[in-house]
């Protein structure tokens, strides 16, 4: 066979059914492989777009996902996307083709250094040299992928290696699988401290779900009752019936979570890194607490925050090796009182629709096991204040990149991976025109993908900073010239409506959610809303700004 037809028996034997591409010159032999293969791909109009969506499917399947391009721009088109999944950890396989090593380094014809220009944002990147080389350099790159704290990797071949005949028989392909190295030697100093500490809080990322550890997370909630927040990410861990969780922390978390976080004194990381979304001021982030760190990166440990005691490895063993008797029934009531005390309103006044409260009520309406791809901004920010998930997997958004353009193709890749589940994009007006060209990806494999486009007419985010910190100096984040979104989604096929009032909300979710097929819902917001609260730069987290103060 090839080494084109080699590189789809080794997916195939990974258990890869579904690729994301864009094809061109120097991939051209691995897509006329494609051509009589039984893995499905998906034209996707942009290789950014590609990218996204093998990011999305693996967020909501949990499998790795792969995408494919050209060489030069084909594969720059890449960057953004691969530098997103490794700022979220998120496996996936990118391949490209590359020009023919005979002219490599000659300025050939869309040629560009990929392996040099990816190892800022990959797990790890392979130039491919030899067809005998390619199996065991694509089994590498799966086993990368997924072991240890996941990422991105890239593979990048040339055209001759592809086109290069080799032996299937002589060529063994295999599987590795790697073990994750667990440590429990400092679980009985982390039990001493949750069973002393009087105000103990465990502080969720997305790596327990990432580890498989959901069921190990709620047994230790449930034996260890404390409060409890999450980061973007680890939006879903906690059971929504947990009267704890105080919801997500940080720059726009709830005021509840924050200060309780900031009167702690017992953090307990687990599979979350310190970020400075996180932390605010990192000198007065928690400043009484100390710190037990789990994670599986010991990269993260003491990276930013001194932790007193740390365990590395497979959170389903540390969990229940960590898990001991405390009684804290005085904190827990004191953060159910601030829970109660700062909960959110949703009496906004006016006909205008109010996104926050639009948002409690799709949630409300759309099913238990529903995806909600967020692209950035303050839409995403709203969703993740007001929007309650049952999964990790159901909430995708571009966390540490935070990137614009990533809702809709998250959303392909996601529907693709979970075709009996709901998945819904929420988009703001200016993240939408990023990667609107997925609309034709849509309306090709009729996806019956749920679009809400939430629109001010500003880039919103900015827009809020600008107010706030640059004495509202509005530069460049006026989008009045907007297109007719309902129009637009038309053009691909694809039915919509537009609602301007709160009293039209009820009915145009339920139009959306009946409809069998892709649909657009436009909604129209006042410019002038903000999203709070909101820890303003420099400041610890207990000294945000609230809608009252601003």
């Amino acid at each position: 066979m090839k080494g084109a037809e080699l590189v789809l028996k080794v997916l195939q034997q990974h258990g890869v059914d579904t690729v994301f591409g864009y094809p061109g010159g120097a991939i051209m032999p691995i897509y006329d492989a494609l051509y009589q293969s039984s893995i499905k791909h998906y034209l996707c109009r942009h290789e950014q777009g590609g990218a996204f969506s093998a990011i999305g499917y693996a967020r909501a399947s949990g499998k790795v996902g792969v995408c494919m391009a050209t060489s030069g721009p084909g594969a720059t088109n890449l960057i953004t996307s691969l530098a997103d999944a490794m700022l979220d950890s998120v496996p996936v396989v990118a391949i490209t083709g590359q020009v023919s090593q005979a002219v490599m380094g000659s300025d050939a014809f869309q040629e560009v250094d990929v392996l040099g220009l990816s190892l800022a944002v990959t797990k790890h990147s392979f130039m491919v040299r030899s067809v005998d080389e390619l199996a065991a350099t694509l089994n590498e790159a799966f086993t990368i992928a997924q072991s240890g704290r996941p990422g991105p990797v890239l593979v990048d071949i040339p055209k001759d290696v592809q086109l290069a005949d080799i032996d299937a028989e002589l060529q063994a392909i295999s599987k590795s699988n790697s073990n994750i190295q667990t440590s429990l030697a400092n679980a009985a100093a982390a039990r001493k401290l949750i069973a002393s500490a009087k105000k103990p809080i465990a502080y969720i990322g997305g790596g327990v779900h990432m580890a498989g550890a959901m069921p190990q997370l709620q047994q230790f909630l449930a034996s260890n009752p404390m409060p409890s927040v999450t980061t973007l990410k680890g939006m879903g861990s906690v059971a929504k019936d947990n009267a704890h969780y105080l919801g997500m922390l940080g720059m726009h978390g709830t005021q509840a979570a924050n200060l309780a976080v900031q009167q702690c004194d017992l953090l307990i990381c687990l599979g979350a890194r310190f970020d400075d979304r996180v932390t605010g001021n990192l000198q007065k982030f928690a400043p009484e607490a100390k710190v037990i760190h789990v994670d599986i990166d010991p990269a993260e440990i003491n990276k930013v925050r001194f932790a007193q005691v740390a365990l590395l490895g497979d959170m389903k063993q540390i969990l229940p090796a960590i898990s001991t008797q405390n009684n804290c029934s005085d904190w827990l009531a004191h953060c159910a009182q601030l829970k109660q005390q700062y909960g959110w309103r949703y009496d906004h006044p006016g006909e205008r629709i109010y996104a926050p409260l639009l948002l409690k009520q799709l949630s409300d309406r759309m099913p238990d096991n529903s995806v909600v791809a967020c692209d950035v901004g303050q839409h995403q920010m709203w969703v993740a204040q007001h929007m309650r998930f049952s999964s990790p997997r159901n909430h995708l958004s571009s966390g540490g990149l935070g990137t614009m353009g990533f809702g809709l193709p998250a959303a392909i890749g996601a529907k693709l991976a979970r075709p009996q589940d709901t998945v819904i994009t929420v988009t703001g007006d200016g993240s939408f025109m990023m990667n609107v060209q997925e609309l034709a990806t849509i309306k090709r494999f009729r996806l019956p993908v749920k679009i809400v486009v939430i629109d001010n007419q500003r880039l919103g985010m900015v827009k809020q900073w600008q107010q706030l910190f640059f004495n509202e100096r509005y530069s460049e984040t006026d989008l009045s010239d907007n297109p007719d979104f309902v129009a637009l989604a038309a053009a691909f096929a694809i039915p919509g409506h537009c609602i301007t009032r709160k009293d039209e909300v009820t009915d145009a979710l339920e139009a959306m959610f009946t409809w069998p097929g892709p649909y657009l819902l436009h909604v129209c917001i006042d410019d002038k809303d903000n999203v709070w609260p909101l820890v303003p730069p420099g400041a610890a987290n207990e000294e945000m700004i609230t809608e009252a103060k601003a």
